[in-house]
């Protein structure tokens, strides 16, 4: 693990803290409220208690308002508005005060490295890049979007003139770069660092025993917003048709927020009552929970048709030792090296997806092999390994 002795750091950066300890002291700011739940912030959060577990001083400023469950080093600005973006809804900070909120947070932190997320997106992360007194800047990109977008087209030029304060680049994953190359200004570094897991976490869960599957009744499951079509439900709900027919005692376990909503689509679908009978919906789950869920299904079935930089959920799923299908996104072919660790599919193809689905259910030594490939590859993705890779490049932001 890199080590920090603020003593011997490069003068220049030494009137950033008025009492110079022997940790780093860590600003990050996140683009999205923590209100609602998301990848981004979901990231935020855990990495930050990875360096305060490791003894770091770390601060995190977002948008919106408190919350009883936040962490105390979060921070926010009361304020924040929703817009669609990638596919789904962003609750975002940028209009009136909020630029002057975040530099005078950003001031009165003392931060030794600012770490900011998403910073072409308009909001809080933005703010500091017009700072002439601030910290050393890094900052991590996670959106993957294609097509690239006609609105982040037309501010191109704009961001890549915006963005060149940054001293490092982290993207967590080949898919966010691609994207971000279009506005990434030259000369700064970049690095390819994946999102974090707590491996152990999910490797040493007991499985829940009520959703827990057999050969001759496997339990297929699926988490994600049933709302948001990208979240790919609709191919999961079509698949699960074909599954149906041909193994009608599988159950579809369905984790996440909109029952509603994904009740409506299997009705859209025309779905049986029979098939309807074999869905249960259990709607927002803990981690505990999620953890106890992946290591109880037969397969995991991850059916997102876009807007994925990465597939944390493949991951998690893989760390709990859990067969795996997905679609073939270039982001989640990366996290599954090319389909060496899950079954990929042809994205939106629910036939194709039913078939690789029925080939695990007929195969369980091909589930053993994905469960043991996924095993090892979770390992690249454990936080311990990750911190590391990013205290590295603060390292190089400070040098």
């Amino acid at each position: 693990m890199p080590s920090f002795d603020m003593n011997t750091a490069d003068s220049s950066q030494r009137h950033h803290s008025q009492k110079r300890s022997s940790k780093l002291r860590v600003g990050i700011i996140c683009p999205y409220s923590f209100e609602t739940p998301g990848g981004v912030q979901n990231h935020i959060r855990d990495f930050a208690q990875q360096l305060r577990a490791r003894g770091y001083d770390v601060q995190v400023f977002a948008p919106g308002r408190r919350t009883a469950d936040m962490p105390n080093y979060v921070q926010t600005n009361n304020s924040s508005f929703a817009i669609p973006y990638n596919g789904s809804w962003a609750h975002l900070s940028y209009f009136f005060n909020a630029g002057y909120v975040t530099r005078k947070w950003v001031r009165r932190g003392h931060f030794d490295i600012l770490h900011l997320h998403e910073p072409e997106t308009p909001s809080l992360s933005h703010k500091p890049l017009v700072m002439r007194d601030a910290p050393p800047m890094v900052a991590t990109f996670h959106a993957s979007i294609d097509p690239y977008p006609r609105a982040l087209r037309l501010f191109t030029k704009y961001l890549r003139k915006y963005l060149v304060p940054l001293k490092e680049a982290i993207f967590v994953s080949e898919a966010a770069q691609r994207t971000a190359a279009h506005y990434l200004p030259d000369g700064v570094a970049v690095h390819t660092i994946p999102n974090g897991i707590n491996r152990a976490f999910y490797a040493n869960a007991e499985p829940n025993p009520a959703w827990q599957g057999t050969q001759d009744a496997p339990t297929i499951g699926f988490l994600g917003r049933m709302g948001e079509e990208r979240k790919g439900f609709s191919v999961f709900a079509q698949a699960a048709q074909i599954v149906h027919q041909r193994y009608p005692n599988a159950r579809f376990l369905v984790a996440g927020d909109g029952q509603e909503e994904g009740e409506k689509i299997l009705d859209s679908l025309g779905a049986s009552e029979q098939l309807k009978e074999r869905f249960e919906f259990l709607g927002r789950i803990s981690d505990d929970d999620k953890a106890r869920f992946y290591a109880a299904l037969s397969m995991y079935v991850a059916p997102q048709t876009g807007g994925e930089s990465f597939g944390i959920v493949l991951a998690e799923a893989m760390a709990a030792g859990c067969p795996t299908v997905a679609s073939n996104l270039d982001a989640f072919r990366s996290v599954t090296e090319q389909g060496e660790s899950a079954a990929l599919f042809v994205n939106r193809d629910a036939q194709d997806c039913a078939r690789r689905i029925c080939e695990l259910i007929e195969n369980p030594s091909r589930r053993k092999t994905l469960s043991e490939a996924g095993l090892r590859r979770s390992r690249d993705f454990d936080w311990n390994t990750v911190v590391d890779e990013v205290l590295q490049v603060y390292a190089k932001a400070l040098s």
